[in-house]
């Protein structure tokens, strides 16, 4: 039996979550919280393998909760599904590796969906990252997706597909093969998040997948840029030309 956590302050959100529970026949309420406190208590004393946690409650938010147990003593964290109506955190909810993100009103198949996914989580459990610190153990440093909102939707980009990324004032642009999206995102703060072995910056403003660059060239004018597969070209400042060209010769 899975024990089960609801934190939400709202009492029609916690009733909608417990009769979506009562067709779940291997999952049991343990107890349900309505504040920050009141959930990290229930957590450290009923030990349940699954929370859903409401992002904004009064005094602690979701994060500040997550946070909080992390840091406790002798806490083993539950698999996190955050539920909220607010779509703009889902990014930070997935960075520290939230099962699951339910955006409010969510049907009961999309319930499902969320709850098959800890099942799983709890199936490979040897196998799976703890949250520890809003990191998970064992986990490496850098992020394999990014999450981000576009045209309504929420996407789950592998870092692998991103062939490279611009600067636009405020803003990063991801391309991909077929798509490009707009992130109001630092390029300092998402060159952090990616592997150095996968990704190169090689000028101020972009970022390169090093498995797409083809060849490094020095143009007419003496400038040089980085060619991808593709035959895009993208200019390279100087400054990146002997770490790009290094890689090459490497591979």
């Amino acid at each position: 039996m899975i024990r089960v956590v609801l934190a939400d302050d709202e009492v029609l959100a916690r009733q909608k979550l417990r009769q979506f529970l009562r067709e779940e026949p291997d999952m049991e309420i343990v107890g349900e919280g309505a504040n920050g406190l009141e959930t990290i208590e229930l957590v450290r004393v009923a030990r349940p393998e699954l929370l859903f946690l409401d992002i904004r409650m009064p005094g602690m938010d979701g994060f500040d909760i997550v946070a909080e147990l992390t840091t406790g003593p002798n806490c083993q964290m539950p698999r996190i599904v955050f539920t909220t109506a607010y779509d703009q955190y889902a990014l930070r909810a997935f960075e520290i590796h939230a099962a699951d993100y339910l955006l409010k009103p969510f049907t009961q198949e999309r319930f499902r969906t969320a709850v098959q996914r800890v099942r799983q989580q709890l199936s490979g459990l040897a196998s799976q990252p703890q949250l520890t610190e809003g990191r998970p153990r064992d986990a490496g440093p850098y992020t394999t997706r990014i999450v981000f909102k576009s045209r309504g939707r929420i996407l789950f980009l592998p870092v692998s597909e991103i062939r490279w990324i611009a600067a636009e004032e405020n803003y990063v642009r991801i391309c991909t093969e077929t798509d490009t999206h707009l992130l109001r995102e630092t390029m300092a703060h998402l060159e952090e998040r990616l592997d150095p072995q996968m990704f190169l910056r090689v000028h101020r403003s972009s970022i390169v997948n090093l498995q797409y660059v083809k060849e490094v060239r020095t143009e007419a004018n003496g400038d040089f840029s980085v060619v991808l597969v593709n035959g895009q070209k993208i200019a390279m400042s100087r400054s990146y030309r002997s770490r790009v060209s290094e890689w090459l010769v490497h591979h």
